[in-house]
Formats: C-alpha cells, structure tokens, sequence
C-alpha cells in the first residue's frame, strides 16, 4: 500500500471529548424555535441522524428556510462556544500522543469538523492544539460538509498529498465513514468514542472500526504500532 501522507482527523466524538455538549447546543437552539412537539421530535431524529455534518447545513434542512436557520445557527454556537468557554471539552485519551506519533512519522494532519471556523478554532484554542497539527478545516474552507468528500479532499490538497491512496481518515459518525468512502481514501476508520455505535458505523460501511483513534497508528505505519 502507498504510505500515508495526510491524515484527516474528525474533532467533536474523535479527538476531542465534549460529554454531550453538542447534543445539548442542538437541543437548545432547536428548543429556541417554538416548534410544535411533533416538529420538535421530528427535528431532534434529524439531529441525531446529522451528526458530524455542517452545523448550519443541518439547521437548513430542519427548519427549511435561511433566516430562521441562521438564527438557531447561532443560538447553537453560543451555546457551544459557552461550553467550550467553561471546560466542557477535553482531548479524548491518547489524541494528542496519536497526531504527535504521525506527525513525527511524516504524517501531516487536519482536523475537520462540522463546526464554523470560529468555533472550531475555539476549540483548538482551549486545547493549545494550534501548533500541534498542520491545517483545520470546516465546512466554509472546503465547500461543502459531510457526507460529501470535499474536507477530507481539501485536506489532501492543502497538505499537498499526492493521491487519495495517500490519505486516511477518521471519524465517530456514519457521515465522516461517508465522506472518507466518497473521498477514495485508502485508510477510512470509525472510532467508538462519540455518538455512533458499532452498528451504525458497520453500516455506514466503515472498513476498520477502533475503540480510539489511538488505535489508527498501526494501520497507517507498522512502524508506529
């Protein structure tokens, strides 16, 4: 197999612990709308079914028009970045030591996320991670999100990858399995520690599912085991 080169890393469920916070943003902007019960449990499905995609994306096809979209959009990253602000969030065990074995490996790694880039940057932030990977994507920086291929793709071609049998990628929901599938990625992995289980990753069509990503390292360089 060509070695890997670019590795794209999923944040929220896969290198960075949050305990539900993300589920409880969208439940409170969702709250926010003044839905009718029907609605609103329709709406929280859609959610759950949504995650790892384009924050904003999700809200559009929920509440079907780009005013009131906007809005929950942002009652949902007030919310979070309030999270983010108190120490809601955490690297997931044995993240930071993964990125820092395949960087020293010659890997280069992205962060991809659903989240807008602030956001995502604050998160980066709370963490000191900004000197730690090579690039961070959300969807606004690539086109569009999840399940399409355009982060992981993004992400090749930022880091100057030289094919898609050179990149790998991770992720804890059926959408990152998705978007690694379409992109052509040689190495496509579920994780177990977000909001998917084994089930939903399997169909999704994940090849390699892991406890951690931590568990990643042997698949991308036996010399990393």
């Amino acid at each position: 197999m060509t070695r890997i080169t670019v590795a794209c890393l999923d944040m929220a469920g896969t290198t960075v612990a949050d305990d539900g916070t993300v589920m409880e943003a969208f439940t409170a902007a969702i709250t926010e709308q003044n839905l009718s019960e029907a609605a609103y449990q329709q709406a929280m499905t859609d959610v759950r079914s949504s995650m790892g995609q384009s924050k904003i994306d999700v809200f559009r096809r929920i509440l079907g028009d780009e005013a009131s979209a906007r809005k929950a959009n942002e009652a949902f990253e007030d919310r979070y970045a309030a999270a983010v602000g108190r120490g809601a969030i955490s690297a997931v065990p044995g993240a930071e030591d993964t990125i820092l074995r395949l960087r020293d490996a010659g890997v280069r790694v992205c962060l991809a996320t659903g989240f807008s880039p602030v956001t995502r940057d604050a998160i980066i932030d709370v963490l000191a991670w900004g000197g730690l990977i090579d690039l961070a994507l959300s969807p606004a920086d690539a086109g569009r999100g999840r399940p399409w291929p355009d982060l992981p793709l993004t992400a090749l071609l930022k880091l100057r990858g030289g094919a898609v049998s050179e990149l790998a990628v991770a992720g804890d929901t059926s959408s990152d399995i998705e978007s690694g599938l379409r992109a052509g990625a040689a190495i496509v992995v579920g994780v177990l520690t977000g909001e998917s289980s084994r089930a939903d990753l399997e169909q999704a069509g994940a090849p390699i599912i892991l406890d951690t990503i931590a568990g990643i390292l042997p698949h991308i360089d036996s010399s990393l085991a």
